[in-house]
């Protein structure tokens, strides 16, 4: 299995109201929440891998019933070091997983390929319109401060949230809940920005309304669309 674990389907680039979410639908959005990886910055751990290894073996790597590579993602993203998170990949799945888990790790910088198109625009758009934005991100502590350091991206949010240092996790409610209190903001003027389904589940039950993003220019029509006041794309 590619990809993450128990993900849903879910259309890209729609706004989601369900379940505790349902009654803030059509209220007026005061604070968006981005996730970072494949929202601001693109996260790619095949590019950190074919330096060294093969793409048939990449494949298998990032395969999950192969090497268990995004369970122990989640659990690096749970709070476990990096050292932990290796020995735990080498005792269920064994050496050759193992070691390549650490090759990822050590060069962890090279799967961080750049700043998706739009995104640094549109958050000074949005903080130009009165919008708060913030950044709520499962990652693990030891690399976080990796991207910290090489996209300033992340640094133009007012605050932010990362699973690592707090030991909660999306999609778990409580991190959501965690981040409104340490923003000081209420779920009712609130929009959550993830590329993964399953974590805009994790926020409608919150009380968060979500988008599952795909595009920074789609995105922009649905703030607009929702009656957010930033610049509107050019048609001519």
């Amino acid at each position: 299995m590619k990809g993450w674990p128990g993900e849903p389907q879910m259309e890209y680039d729609v706004l989601m109201a369900d379940g505790n979410a349902a009654a803030n639908a059509g209220r007026q959005i005061t604070d968006v929440i981005f996730d970072f990886g494949n929202v601001l910055i693109y996260w790619d751990p095949a590019a950190v891998m074919t330096p060294r290894y093969s793409d048939g073996l990449v494949e298998q790597f990032l395969d999950n019933d192969v090497s268990g590579f995004y369970d122990i993602n989640n659990e690096l993203d749970a709070g476990m070091s990096n050292d932990d998170g290796v020995a735990l990949m080498r005792e269920r799945h064994g050496d050759q997983w193992a070691d390549m888990m650490r090759y990822y790790l050590d060069n962890f910088v090279d799967s961080l390929t750049g700043v998706v198109p739009g995104a640094r625009v549109l958050i000074n758009d949005l903080k130009a319109a009165g919008v708060h934005v913030w950044g709520l991100s499962n990652w693990q502590k030891d690399s976080f401060p990796i991207a910290l350091d090489n996209f300033d991206i992340l640094r133009s949010l007012e605050d932010r949230v990362v699973s690592g240092y707090v030991g909660l996790r999306k999609l778990h409610r409580d991190i959501y809940d965690y981040a409104l209190k340490q923003f000081g903001i209420d779920a009712s003027g609130a929009l959550f920005v993830d590329d993964k389904a399953m974590n805009i589940v994790g926020a409608n039950e919150a009380g968060i309304r979500g988008v599952r993003f795909k595009d920074a220019r789609a995105l922009r029509t649905l703030l607009i669309d929702a009656g957010v006041a930033i610049p509107a794309v050019h048609e001519k």
